[in-house]
């Protein structure tokens, strides 16, 4: 019986199908969840693969705008799945976990309070614009490499500071030596904290 639903969100320049390996391992591990990896809606003008907002020319200065601007086009993304999935009236049952830009807009996507999910993200950020107004009950579980060169892993530590200020139930792991990749480590912490917000009892 499907239980709950995960829903993979890439990096910049990527496509859905470059996460599903992860996610065929969490499926053995989590029986019951469902999951999925939607496309981007955006074209990468950098190359092949899709994104889910332009980094060209993106700095501190403009991120925020840029996944501001981004979010209708990422709502229906997920929406889709979770509709398609036989979610949309269980979102208690749903997590998003994202790499990189997934990571960003799946914590923007808690962070700003539209979508009431546990999330995992992979080496990310939180560069959504204040307030943050996420809702009752959120968490999120951080995970990056320390020895990052695309992402600081200081961008996580900063967002661990800014979701629990918020009232975000927030764990954070550091992986030393780890750059910007998701690790067997870190997505082992994945699963014991998805098993714990979803429910689902993990298997080893």
């Amino acid at each position: 019986m499907t239980e709950s639903l995960i829903i993979l969100l890439h990096g910049v320049g990527s496509n859905g199908g470059d996460l599903m390996h992860l996610g065929d391992i969490w499926r053995e591990m989590l029986p019951g969840a469902t999951l999925a990896a939607p496309d981007a809606p955006f074209v990468f003008e950098g190359g092949r693969g899709r994104q889910w907002f332009s980094v060209a020319g993106v700095n501190a200065q403009n991120r925020g705008g840029r996944i501001v601007a981004a979010r209708a086009a990422f709502d229906a993304t997920v929406q889709e799945a979770i509709d398609r999935h036989g979610f949309s009236q269980a979102p208690e049952r749903v997590a998003l976990a994202g790499f990189s830009q997934g990571g960003i807009m799946a914590l923007d996507a808690l962070a700003s309070g539209r979508w009431p999910l546990a999330v995992v993200a992979f080496s990310a950020r939180l560069a959504t614009p204040d307030p943050l107004a996420p809702a009752a009950g959120s968490a999120a579980l951080l995970v990056h490499g320390e020895a990052d060169r695309i992402i600081p892993a200081r961008e996580s530590e900063a967002a661990a500071e800014r979701l629990d200020r918020a009232g975000v139930r927030t764990e954070l792991f550091i992986e030393p030596g780890l750059d910007h990749t998701i690790s067997s480590e870190g997505a082992m912490k994945a699963v014991d904290f998805l098993a714990r917000r979803l429910g689902t009892r993990a298997h080893a």
